[in-house]
């Protein structure tokens, strides 16, 4: 099965956690998936421009990205995060890959607004890099830049890298590991199945906001361009990455159709 997993949030800054799942991810490659890791690092841009006194500014929830904070991004995302990741994952025994999508031109963009500076939209990923990387026992490891066919690079948001890079994949499952353990209703409680047409009920009704927003319009966009299924599940939890792939019910999985015809 082709997977397509995107890490964020304190999962990458745990040394303990990212050595986790490595070890999971690199087990999952054994077992005949062919997997595809794309990660952010909000985090660690925000500390490392902290300590450098650079001042981070958002519009709309996107940072500004100016030439110093692009030199950042470049920096964080496809230098040290980047490569803590290949490292852990090669510790756990797999043959792992660093990219960005700068590489062989894996993911186009477009600048999104140029009052954000370089921020980038993406168009599309060219997947064949990675269906070849995946398809020889390689795990590719992507970092969420990319650029276009003048030379510009631009800083890109990685639930949207991860769904570019999914489609370009071919993926079957798309998963978001992240901080929360799914996504909340309005009772507070997990949903374990969410149709598409839920998933938009829920951020109508500003039930879902901020970063589980972003993840469901992640979710929707990709549910749209054919892959089955996405789930949005806890990267914490014990022996996430089988459960997942076993079908286990943790976290909230979204399918195009509506729930009760699964």
């Amino acid at each position: 099965m082709r997977v397509l997993v995107k890490l964020g949030g304190t999962l990458l800054d745990s040394p303990e956690l990212r050595q986790s799942l490595a070890a999971q991810l690199a087990r999952a490659t054994e077992t005949g998936n062919e997997i595809v890791v794309v990660h952010g690092g909000g985090k660690q841009m925000t500390r490392f421009l902290t300590e450098r006194g650079v001042e981070s500014r958002f519009v709309n929830g996107m940072r500004v990205t100016t030439p110093e904070i692009l030199d950042a991004v470049l920096k964080v995302f496809a230098g040290s995060v980047n490569h803590e990741l290949v490292s852990a994952f090669n510790q756990a025994g797999a043959l792992a890959v660093g990219l960005s999508g700068i590489d062989a031109g894996l993911v186009e963009a477009v600048q999104m607004d140029p009052a954000l500076g370089a921020v980038g939209r993406v168009l599309q990923c060219h997947g064949d890099l990675l269906k070849l990387l995946a398809g020889r026992g390689y795990l590719p490891v992507v970092a969420c830049v990319a650029g276009d066919r003048q030379g510009n690079v631009y800083n890109v948001n990685a639930d949207q890298m991860a769904v570019a890079c999914a489609a370009g994949f071919g993926a079957e499952h798309l998963i978001f590991l992240t901080d929360v353990e799914g996504v909340l209703d309005q009772s507070k409680r997990v949903r374990p199945l969410l149709s598409l047409a839920e998933s938009e009920r829920l951020i109508a009704d500003g039930i879902a906001t901020g970063g589980m927003q972003a993840k469901l319009n992640a979710a929707s966009s990709a549910l749209r361009q054919g892959i089955a299924q996405v789930q949005i599940a806890p990267g914490a939890a014990e022996g996430i990455v089988s459960k997942l792939l076993a079908g286990e019910p943790v976290g909230t999985r979204l399918l195009a159709m509506e729930a009760h015809s699964v």
